[in-house]
């Protein structure tokens, strides 16, 4: 009888440990298992669904609980509180991290478990509809950005050999990507029990994730070879002695690096805007024959499945000539956007969240491989962590443009065009002459 029992316990766990075994054995392959590259991606995985849970909790509160002539008010309320500070705040997460470099390992759990906690307290305001969901959510927005920004300092440490880090990047966030997709199924199911589900998952995700944090290897609290990222853009510090500054920065290491992050500023500035302003929009006047929350579904899946596809063809590309990539992607959203002012509609609309994700997601891959090819390795962690801050800044300004506008789909279109030229057309020149020079050659970027 206990045989039996046991061979009907084996064949219900199986399903499940084959799963496990057949994710493990993706994410630690070429290397990443013993590198400690496997282990961050499956954290990162975590991260994703766990903020996923959380959005779906907070998007379903904020954006459809409420009549549409009540619903712009409280979202912008919302944004009011938890952004504004936020735009304060990020500027210093970097400076921190630098301060912090032997406790990385519990910075990500501690992002993590604030996270989670957070998610008990948001789980009795969705249902209430307290004051205290405001400071709850600017407070998981600031532990999730910290975590990004700390995670991008982690990579260089876990490169498998033969790994670039615009590959290994790829790996990080198209794990992340796929749990997402994943999740965001499983919490509008949780939805659908009560708005405090989704939440109790999110809070699940996050006790994992923090216990996760610790299992990646003890180099990521290695300090050993770092400095700060300096703010000089000279050829003293491209390739002599690295000289210590009293204000430590990132204007630093040539033309190619500034240039690559305003172009990715843009586009990031780009995401927050079609967040915010399409949410509005379609809140209103949803997509023909649509409701408010399949329209808003249609534009995110459009986006994740560009993102996802961006992150794909940049491990193809091995970021060869980045900075023609980035000029490139950026000229082609620019199209896009443009396109999609002049013949606004659900079609064009979705083909431009597209685009973006896409462009987004290649972008930032050339960016990490701009920054691996010119940035010196004794101040790389530093240069990705206050690289990271200033693009999260860029979201947040792009989220305020959208939620000042008034819902006209052209006009707004119109403005999402006019912030991609303005990085396109400040940026192009010196990154095409940049690509021409070429940038040294001590760092593989592929």
């Amino acid at each position: 009888m206990r045989g039996a029992v046991r061979r009907i316990g084996r064949a219900l766990r199986r399903p499940f440990t084959g799963t496990g075994r057949g994710i493990r054995k993706v994410t630690h392959a070429h290397g990443a298992g013993e590198s400690g590259l496997g282990k961050l991606i499956e954290l990162h995985a975590v991260n994703g669904a766990g903020d996923v849970m959380i959005t779906v909790a907070l998007a379903s509160t904020v954006f459809f609980s409420v009549p549409t002539d009540e619903a712009r008010g409280r979202v912008a309320l919302y944004l009011a509180i938890t952004m504004a500070p936020f735009t304060l705040l990020a500027p210093v997460i970097g400076p921190l991290l630098d301060r912090l470099p032997h406790g990385r390992r519990a910075a990500m759990a501690g992002s993590m478990a604030a996270r989670a906690l957070l998610a008990l307290v948001l789980s009795s305001a969705v249902v209430t509809g307290g004051i205290e969901l405001y400071p709850a959510a600017l407070g998981v927005l600031v532990a999730s950005k910290a975590y990004g920004v700390v995670r991008s300092a982690v990579v260089p440490r876990l490169l498998p050999p033969r790994f670039s880090l615009v590959k290994a990047n790829s790996r990080v966030t198209l794990g992340g990507l796929l749990a997402t997709g994943a999740a965001a199924p499983v919490g509008a199911g949780l939805q659908m029990l009560g708005p405090r589900w989704p939440l109790y998952g999110a809070f699940v995700l996050f006790v994992a994730g923090m216990f996760l944090s610790f299992t990646l290897p003890p180099k990521v609290d290695s300090a050993k070879g770092e400095s700060r990222a300096l703010l000089a853009a000279d050829e003293a510090h491209l390739h002599g002695p690295v000289k210590r500054q009293r204000r430590p920065g990132l204007r630093t290491v040539g033309t190619a690096v500034t240039h690559a992050l305003a172009a990715n500023a843009a586009l990031r500035c780009l995401s927050g805007f079609l967040i915010f302003f399409l949410a509005f929009l379609l809140r209103e006047h949803p997509l023909t024959g649509q409701s408010a929350a399949v329209s808003l579904g249609l534009v995110g899946v459009s986006a994740g499945a560009g993102n996802a596809l961006g992150t794909a063809v940049g491990a193809w590309l091995r970021a060869r000539a980045p900075e023609v990539i980035i000029v490139t992607v950026v000229a082609v959203v620019l199209g896009a956007a443009i396109t999609s002012a002049i013949f606004f509609g659900a079609f064009m609309t979705a083909c431009l969240a597209a685009v973006a994700g896409f462009a987004q997601a290649l972008a930032k891959l050339s960016l990490d491989a701009t920054i691996q090819r010119d940035v010196p390795e004794a101040v790389r962690t530093s240069a990705f962590a206050r690289s990271e801050t200033l693009l999260q800044v860029a979201w947040v300004l792009g989220g305020a443009i959208g939620i000042a506008l008034p819902l006209n789909g052209t006009l707004g279109l119109s403005v999402a065009a006019g912030i991609v030229a303005l990085g396109w057309l400040s940026t192009a020149r010196g990154l095409l002459s940049a690509a021409r020079r070429g940038g040294p050659a001590r760092s593989r970027v592929a």
